[in-house]
């Protein structure tokens, strides 16, 4: 797993041994930025489930000005952590090693321009994360949440003021493009 484009494109990151996280390939990384556009220069990024930080560290080197990226697994965190120091990234990105249910629901300071869900495939979490997200508008305006579920699976909540705007499959994978309803700007 590399990073493709920008200040740290080519840089090889480290990842976990075994099933613990799944990360996003190459291909649908590349898909997902090329979706993005300018839309990462200088955003504001939260990675939920952030597994190896492939892709908030992939936003940074294509100019976000920073991230936040949760991940309840120790070993992942220390992934995390070490790609982090490895691309010298640690001005602009801060980790936290704790359940993404818990983050959600503490007064959160901040609001985001990129919010990066890619759960446990078929766990019922994406749902969940929705409507903490809804509760806690942490999104901007012109924000975009990009979700990263199995092919097969749905989104169930009642989408409120957002809105699925493109979604894409890439064999077993499905990727979804959400914004807020009604903003002239779309992805």
């Amino acid at each position: 797993m590399r990073i493709i484009s920008g200040d740290w494109k080519g840089r090889r990151l480290k990842t976990l041994q075994g099933n613990l996280t799944r990360p996003t390939s190459d291909k649908v990384k590349g898909a997902i930025f090329n979706i993005l556009g300018n839309k990462v220069q200088s955003a504001k990024v939260l990675d939920l489930f952030a597994g190896t930080g492939n892709l908030s560290l992939e936003a940074l080197s294509r100019g976000a000005e920073e991230a936040v990226l949760v991940e309840k697994s120790r070993k992942a965190w220390e992934i995390i952590s070490d790609n982090i120091k490895m691309l010298e990234g640690e001005d602009s990105a801060r980790i936290y090693n704790m359940d993404v249910f818990s983050f959600l629901k503490q007064p959160l300071l901040e609001r985001y321009d990129l919010v990066f869900i890619d759960p446990p495939y078929r766990q019922g979490f994406t749902d969940r994360v929705l409507t903490l997200i809804k509760t806690g508008k942490i999104l901007n305006p012109q924000g975009v949440i990009i979700i990263e579920t199995a092919s097969d699976e749905e989104i169930t909540d009642d989408l409120g003021f957002l809105e699925v705007m493109i979604t894409k499959q890439y064999g077993d994978t499905k990727i979804w493009f959400i914004q807020q309803r009604d903003q002239q700007e779309e992805v």
